[in-house]
């Protein structure tokens, strides 16, 4: 019996690295012909303006683009881009105020130095993810990038069939279940998405959120009063009621009173 599966060639995704460090660009390809099937390397460049050369060149499936480079940034490059066709993977060494920006668009980034498995699972999921939800990412990254107005800052939800976006002022409390957070928005809309609620912690505290209890994040936006009965609960904007953590309560109440003057 001819096996007719096996003889079906798998597409791979055409990569262009853009990073202007050279030692780099040859680490991620050599990780990419050993570890990922599902990738090649076609081109590789050495800033913004060489990388922009590269893209309408060859017309690549897949950029792994570092953010800080000497002729500008990953993200002035994409500016300069009318028509973005491919997906993307940002390079980083640390950068927090880069990678929070990267994470409210849930775009993929990895950190120097490199690691196998993790450019494995983020080719992966540019392999499985649409041109459509890219773009969205992008215009969130964006529109995020250019206001300091935090009213205005937008974040991504992906959950297993839907991508939200959502503004984050608009969040009124999050609560963890295990590897999964439930978010609870102003308009009565909840979205279940498979991240920790410490992620969501880490990602909001600079932006009004604030962790009553570990299984609870709240907005202090929200907060409508504080019950003391029972331990203490936070009524929240929709009438959602939202226990207090005891070694929390006193922290809280200093909080509000802040929020109150």
């Amino acid at each position: 019996m001819i096996n007719f599966r096996a003889n079906i060639k798998k597409e791979v995704l055409r990569t262009i690295i853009i990073d202007d460090e050279a030692h780099v660009r040859e680490s991620f390809s050599d990780m990419l012909k050993l570890h990922c099937s599902n990738a090649k390397v076609i081109a590789q460049a050495e800033g913004v303006k060489t990388g922009i050369a590269a893209i309408h060149k060859y017309h690549p499936d897949l950029i792994l683009l570092d953010i800080k480079m000497k002729d500008g940034t990953g993200f002035d490059l994409l500016e300069k881009i009318d028509n973005i066709d491919f997906k993307i993977i940002f390079i980083t060494a640390y950068d927090q105020y880069a990678i929070k920006a990267i994470k409210f668009s849930a775009l993929d980034y990895l950190l120097k130095p490199l690691d196998s498995v993790e450019l494995q699972e983020a080719i992966n999921k540019a392999e499985s993810i649409t041109q459509k939800e890219v773009n969205t990412q992008l215009t969130t990254l964006a529109t995020n990038l250019q206001t300091d107005d935090q009213s205005k800052k937008r974040i991504i939800l992906k959950t297993f069939d839907n991508i939200y976006l959502v503004k984050v002022r608009d969040i009124v409390y999050a609560e963890s279940d295990s590897r999964y957070s439930t978010i609870y928005l102003e308009s009565g809309e909840k979205v279940i998405v498979s991240r920790t609620l410490k992620y969501y912690h880490e990602l909001l505290s600079d932006f009004g959120f604030y962790r009553v209890h570990k299984s609870f994040l709240i907005n202090l936006e929200h907060i409508q009063r504080f019950e003391k009965a029972e331990g203490g609960y936070v009524i929240l904007s929709g009438d959602a009621k939202v226990p207090v953590a005891s070694r929390k309560r006193e922290e809280l109440l200093e909080l509000f009173e802040r929020l109150t003057e």
